[in-house]
């Protein structure tokens, strides 16, 4: 499926830029602005394409078919290390979201006493030899994926071992659980509310317990596309920038719920969205909402990078997944290209003033993060 914006009035030099969305809801930014005429206003024009798998993301960015694409954050980051592809230069100028993933028992799971990771762990050992309990993540080696283990760490469980993460497209989370081929899921609104409104799951934890302030999506492109379009590329994020200040301004939360239930959206209940976009603080049972907007949100640092390559790291020590190269220090140094942000950043000053959402996270930034949460 495509969107086209025609803008008739400007001399077209270029071909439309072709921009993926996943169906999530941190996908608002780049809804937001192409149902506002923010894209336009930045001078562009755009082709939207919905997406829904690793590997249609992945190859269509590294091959040419996207510009540009919202990418969980590990993605560029698993492109440049050849993770099941061939290696690709992938970079990201700007995180479009921080946080926004729930981790979800069934129903089943809370009726047999899972409350927490600790509890958990009891079930998994009273059903051992009987059955292996499965959760689902929507993308894989993901921000998610990494949520979700930590958390079962922490108890103790042995994620491979004692029981099975697998991956369900974001579309068919839902209905996965309901039809009890999964115990459980991380993963981000609307599908925490949608199974807490229909009595099928239990939040249990969220990106903000296990995780606080970790880089959720991005804006992923070709460093081809970086160098060859710059100009393009700098109004995008700015495009993208006036956008999420508008998307984390709480009073446009039922315009935003509405705009993204729709179909070729992201195709969910307009008031199970609504929740992802509220004023109101996360609890340890409240579904996690993603931060959209904020210096220190948006910016791609080294220390939103050094959380990714950490974990990703060290999932290759522990043979989760392999990858082509093992030098890591070209990894860190050009994939989160904060100085691209800084430059586009200057045309937004508003964001130094914006209070919903940290300018400034804590230093270190994941100072948060208990440490027995990371083996």
């Amino acid at each position: 499926m495509s969107l086209k914006f025609h803008l008739p009035h400007l001399l077209k030099t270029r071909e439309p830029l072709k921009i993926g969305f996943l169906p999530v809801s941190d996908c608002a930014p780049i809804i937001f602005a192409w149902e506002m005429g923010i894209f336009e206003k930045h001078g562009l024009e755009v082709e939207l394409r919905r997406e829904t798998g690793l590997s249609t993301i992945r190859d269509r960015v590294i091959g040419g078919d996207l510009d540009a694409a919202q990418a969980p954050a590990t993605f560029p980051f698993l492109a440049n290390l050849g993770v099941d592809s061939d290696p690709g230069a992938c970079v990201s100028a700007m995180v479009l979201s921080l946080e926004g993933n729930s981790i979800v028992l069934s129903r089943k799971l809370w009726e047999q006493g899972a409350r927490d990771a600790d509890s958990l762990r009891e079930v998994i050992y009273r059903n051992w030899g009987k059955r292996t309990f499965t959760f689902a993540v929507e993308f894989p080696f993901s921000p998610q994926f990494i949520v979700l283990r930590n958390w079962l760490l922490s108890a103790g469980i042995m994620p491979e071992r004692q029981l099975r993460i697998i991956t369900v497209p974001p579309g068919q989370v839902f209905p996965t659980l309901k039809l009890g081929y999964i115990d459980g899921f991380c993963a981000g609104e609307p599908w925490a509310t949608l199974a807490r409104q229909a009595g099928l799951g239990v939040t249990v934890a969220g990106s903000h317990d296990v995780a606080p302030y970790h880089p959720e999506k991005i804006l992923m492109v070709r460093q081809s596309f970086c160098a060859g379009r710059a100009a393009e590329h700098e109004r995008l994020i700015r495009a993208l920038l006036e956008s999420a200040e508008r998307c984390a301004a709480p009073e446009n939360a039922e315009l935003l719920a509405e705009l993204l239930a729709r179909p070729e959206y992201v195709n969910a209940p307009a008031d199970c969205l609504q929740n992802a976009f509220a004023d109101s603080p996360c609890t340890c049972d409240t579904p996690s909402r993603p931060l959209l907007f904020g210096r220190e949100v948006n910016n791609p640092t080294d220390d939103k990078a050094s959380w990714i390559i950490s974990h990703l790291y060290r999932l290759i020590e522990q043979n989760i997944f392999r990858c082509e190269t093992t030098d890591r220090g070209p990894v860190l140094k050009n994939v989160f290209r904060k100085d691209l942000y800084e430059h586009a950043l200057g045309s937004v000053p508003s964001i130094d003033n914006y209070t919903t959402t940290p300018n400034r996270l804590p230093s270190p930034m994941y100072a948060a993060l208990r440490p027995e949460l990371i083996t």
